[in-house]
């Protein structure tokens, strides 16, 4: 039980140290700067997003969209992946700055826990934003938790 409890206070602080603002990891965008120093191609973001019943029904998929904030550079883009199981999608975000997400993408993998990656393209920093959701069968917002494993 106190294993459970410290993971979601870290999840907590992660957003909060994040985005300055509590709020928002409440509301299931979450985001930060990938790479502050610019100098990581290989940069990756990973984190288990687990949906569950949590009154309003079973999670049917997880939705997510990936939005870079920062200003455009030719090559230089944001990714986004899910994987549940033996499926997986990606997105990317077709235009930094423009303060659109891109195009949301879903898995259908029910309740549990997905894989949820963020990268980039090439070397720079990139700040960006992540909207993830469990939504069920009739299209209601349901449990969501995440656990960030990875930011390097």
């Amino acid at each position: 039980m106190f294993g459970t409890f410290t993971k979601k206070i870290r999840a907590k602080l992660f957003c909060t140290m994040l985005l300055g603002y509590t709020g928002l990891c409440n509301a299931h965008d979450a985001g930060t700067v990938m790479d502050s120093s610019g100098t990581v191609a290989a940069f990756t973001g990973y984190a288990l997003v687990t949906c569950f019943d949590n009154g309003n029904g079973p999670a049917d998929h997880l939705l997510a969209s990936v939005k870079d904030l920062s200003r455009a550079q030719d090559g230089l883009l944001v990714n986004l992946q899910i994987i549940k199981g033996n499926r997986a999608t990606s997105t990317t975000d077709p235009v930094s700055g423009d303060a659109n997400f891109s195009p949301e993408v879903k898995i259908h993998g029910g309740n549990g826990t997905y894989l949820l990656l963020v990268n980039k393209t090439k070397a720079g920093a990139r700040s960006f934003a992540v909207s993830y959701h469990c939504i069920t069968a009739d299209n209601r917002h349901t449990g969501t938790d995440i656990e960030v494993q990875q930011f390097e």
